[in-house]
């Protein structure tokens, strides 16, 4: 996976919790439809988490290839 695509990637899970954020009621936020948007913000982040794993692993495999 290149750089450009990890980075639309991320991109584009900001945007997806940035718009269920929007979603979410702060009076009660594990209720009903808001629940599913704190669900719908944590899966971006782990998406994130992930992809930044990626990265970094990617990065380390090919300071090891070099050696």
């Amino acid at each position: 996976m290149s750089r450009t695509v990890t980075i639309i990637l991320i991109l584009i899970s900001i945007a997806l919790m940035a718009y269920n954020a929007t979603m979410i009621d702060f009076e009660q936020p594990l209720k009903g439809d808001s629940s599913v948007a704190v669900i719908g913000i944590i899966a971006p982040l782990c998406a994130i988490l992930l992809i930044l794993i990626y990265r970094t692993s990617k990065k380390i495999q090919q300071k090891v290839e070099k050696h």
